[in-house]
């Protein structure tokens, strides 16, 4: 056998054991003739030293880093005040009587046994020798312990794992379609699913009831930190449930997945805070808050309505809104970074920044001649804003107050450190709107997804104001990212009809892109809904990564390359007349 032991398992108790190990050199080094070894394996390091005088461990001195190598030896105490407290396997080492080299190893383009900085490039050129690295191979372990966890949760909760197609039928779902080519039917394609949202709701007209499945989805979208062209979510359907019986498995699920599996973290609160789309955008801006700090936006349109500022003036009679925020201890702040502030703004879409420093000596700031005392007084009752805060006002539309100081506001939570790292904000936002008017197509558009079930109350308003109908849709937020969605979904046909000709879809279109869902309905389906919690955006906040391409074995760039495989490539000419395809390609210029 290749080895009786693994490297990380050798402790004290198997001293005076001749043990076989087999692994990768981690660091080599020579003392006096002396050679040490650092041997790995995904267990952990011992130390392994060979004796010069030993031909049979003569292998040992020409190893390098990462070869790969078999040793024998006789395990036995370090000598004293040689030990190594920062490894478990450090009053340890491991006697060389044989070695041999299994693989030797040509000199590596990134170094895996530190964590300096390599471009990533390089990295996911090299995937599988960056993943040897002792955080990427952490952040895997990490995966498949949530995963584990997920499954063991739901499956003693009485839900069944079931796998939905990976080849489906194309429908509009908000991104855009991967396109399979099928060869047996030219001139057809099946599209890779983007969730599978309509499979699992037919499983609930099946009357399985209680479903999950560690799904693969794929959509053809533009790139960034927390989204891949392939992703990975938990998707979850229940049956004959409401609002509040998907919410508490969610929440009891990764409420105890934490207490088990990450020590080092720990709940804002539980139970989580539950809040309205409505609040969510007016207290931070945005549907998806980090409620790790403060520094809630406050409307102030009431206690400046009077002021002699035609700017707030003007906002005002337009409809718009004056809010602010205050940075803690940002008075002291120069002309310069306040000039920095008004670009990021102007960045954002505001059309400028104003500001009141609360110092010592009085007030100042590009605000401080246009605002009375009564008002400045009037500011800090409202905000809680005291000497040495600086106070941020965006005078704008609604959407654009709201969209420009929740972009200060993170800004700062990043700059003043006000984010522990190591806490976990879950929090629900509940009753999203169920329709957005798309300006451009003039066309109302789903604001979730169209098989969401709109509030019963609000259904006559589809005749009369679809803007006002909300959704029983709920996002599961942590710290700042949307980690899930869900909703109770619609499981009348008629109902589902109304949704469908109110996104402006004709009759025809609806039976021939979704008529496998309308004549379900018919079958006496069951009330039901569900969630997607996303594992990828997840495990980056749990590992604290940057990006989920940290998280992810083997993801693609940000131009959605794989570098390593150099993937996408060109098909050759007989796959493309199999599939009957020809290429329309650009012009070189």
């Amino acid at each position: 056998m290749y080895r009786t032991h693994t490297c990380g398992e050798l402790r004290p108790a198997h001293i005076g054991q001749t043990v076989t190990l087999a692994g990768w050199v981690h660091r080599q080094r020579d003392h006096g003739g002396v050679t040490f070894i650092d041997l790995r394996d995904r267990t952990g390091l011992v130390q392994v030293v060979g004796d010069p005088n030993l031909p049979e461990v003569s292998a040992i001195q020409d190893a390098r880093n990462e070869w790969v190598l078999q040793v024998t030896g006789m395990v036995r105490p370090r000598p004293a005040g040689a030990e190594n407290p920062n490894l478990v396997t450090g009053a340890i080492e491991v006697a060389v009587q044989k070695c041999v080299v299994l693989n030797p190893a040509k000199p590596l383009p990134l170094a895996v046994n530190t964590d300096e900085t390599v471009d990533e490039n390089i990295r996911l050129k090299y995937r599988y020798l960056d993943l040897r690295r002792e955080r990427m191979y952490n952040n895997i372990v990490l995966r498949h312990n949530v995963v584990k966890f997920i499954r063991d949760y739901l499956s003693e909760r009485g839900f069944l794992e079931i796998e939905t197609p990976m080849l489906f039928k194309t429908t509009p779902e908000g991104a855009r379609d991967y396109l399979v080519p099928s060869r047996l039917q030219p001139g057809t394609f099946y599209a890779l699913p983007q969730s599978p949202q309509q499979l699992k709701q037919l499983l609930m007209v099946a009357g399985f009831d209680r479903y999950y499945q560690i799904a693969r989805c794929l959509r053809d979208e533009d790139l960034r930190g927390d989204r891949q062209p392939e992703f990975t979510q938990l998707d979850l359907e229940m049956s004959f449930v409401e609002r509040d019986d998907v919410l508490a498995v969610g929440e009891g699920l990764f409420t105890a997945m934490v207490q088990e599996i990450l020590p080092g973290k720990r709940l804002l609160a539980s139970p989580w805070p539950r809040m309205t789309y409505t609040e969510s955008m007016e207290r931070y801006g945005n549907d998806k808050p980090d409620l790790r700090f403060g520094m809630e936006l406050h409307n102030l349109s009431d206690i400046l309505a009077a002021s002699e500022f035609m700017v707030f003036q003007n906002v005002l009679k337009n409809g718009g809104v004056i809010k602010c925020i205050v940075a803690p201890g940002c008075a002291d702040y120069t002309r310069k970074e306040v000039d920095e502030l008004t670009t990021f703004s102007k960045e954002q879409g505001a059309k400028g920044l104003a500001t009141l420093a609360l110092t010592a000596e009085g007030v100042k700031g590009t605000a401080q001649k246009f605002i009375k005392p009564a008002e400045v007084e009037a500011i800090q009752t409202r905000t809680g804003a005291q000497t040495s805060d600086l106070v941020l006002f965006i005078a704008d539309s609604k959407p654009v107050a709201n969209k420009t100081l929740s972009a200060l506001r993170l800004l700062f939570r990043d700059r003043l450190n006000l984010a522990d790292p190591n806490v976990l904000a879950f929090a629900w936002v509940l009753d999203f709107p169920m329709f957005e008017y798309n300006e451009e197509d003039k066309k109302w558009d789903a604001a979730h997804h169209p098989f969401t079930m709109p509030k019963m109350e609000d259904l006559p308003k589809f005749e009369t104001d679809p803007s006002q109908i909300l959704s029983d849709a709920y996002d599961m937020v942590l710290n700042g990212y949307e980690t899930a969605s869900g909703s109770i979904r619609i499981h009348r046909s008629d109902i589902q009809q109304k949704v469908f000709q109110l996104l402006g879809l004709k009759d025809e279109e609806i039976q021939s892109k979704f008529g496998h869902m309308i004549e379900a309905f018919q079958f006496g389906a069951p009330p039901h809904g569900g969630m997607a919690p996303g594992i990828d955006r997840l495990i980056m906040l749990f590992a604290g990564e940057p990006n989920i391409r940290e998280v992810i074995a083997f993801p693609k760039n940000q131009a959605g390359r794989d570098v390593m495989a150099d993937a996408p490539s060109p098909a050759s000419e007989k796959q493309l007349r199999e599939l009957h395809i020809k290429l329309d390609l650009p012009e070189e210029k």
